[in-house]
């Protein structure tokens, strides 16, 4: 049985502290080891050895990232719940620099953030579907490519932008469903990416599609 991850819940509102962490004692895969605000997040993180962070930005959204700032290099997976859409361009600038890292509107319902929670945990990058216009317009995630692609992942990515299913790359590259779904799954992580669309078009804006 896989051990639980230790979560760690930034706020710098005790209510949305309490909150999160009574959500998350709902759920086997996660055991909140700490709670702690914005201020102190550098010093208590190296406390707790958190495996996953859970980050409520609040009003001062600019406060917080430049604290987040000092973390980054714990190499630690974070969800942040994002309050302003309009912080979500210096979110996203400050979260480049995590390896994995998750941002949604704090608005969604219980549901969303556990899924997202997971995905995260998961080894994905998770944006909200809301902000997904941020992620085309200039200085977001779109300039960053977590990991080069295979050879193999280049090919299954042309015929993705193209508009194939996954049965059909299959047919043409001669390998299995299963084997591009893994492939198209790689591509995702590795662009950062959300959905098939998304890879497409963060591919196509670094220069990876063939045109």
């Amino acid at each position: 049985m896989t051990s639980a991850l230790r979560a760690v819940i930034i706020s710098d509102n005790l209510l949305t502290r309490a909150g999160l962490a009574a959500l998350l004692d709902t759920q086997d895969d996660f055991i909140v080891v700490g709670q702690t605000t914005t201020t102190s997040l550098a010093s208590d993180i190296a406390i707790y050895d958190a495996d996953i962070i859970v980050c409520d930005l609040g009003w001062q959204a600019s406060e917080t990232l430049d604290n987040l700032s000092l973390i980054q290099d714990r190499d630690v997976p974070i969800l942040v719940l994002l309050t302003d859409e309009n912080d979500t361009a210096s979110v996203l600038s400050t979260l480049n620099k995590f390896s994995v890292y998750g941002v949604i509107l704090n608005e969604n319902d219980s549901d969303m953030l556990m899924i997202a929670l997971q995905t995260v945990a998961n080894g994905l990058i998770v944006i909200d579907p809301s902000l997904s216009s941020y992620i085309t317009s200039g200085n977001t995630i779109t300039e960053k490519i977590v990991e080069e692609l295979t050879q193999r992942e280049n090919e299954v990515l042309q015929l993705l932008a193209q508009g194939l299913t996954n049965k059909a790359i299959a047919h043409q590259l001669g390998i299995t469903d299963h084997t591009i779904k893994f492939h198209v799954n790689a591509i995702m992580t590795k662009l950062g990416a959300q959905s098939r669309t998304e890879a497409v078009v963060i591919a196509t804006r670094a220069g990876l599609i063939i045109l």
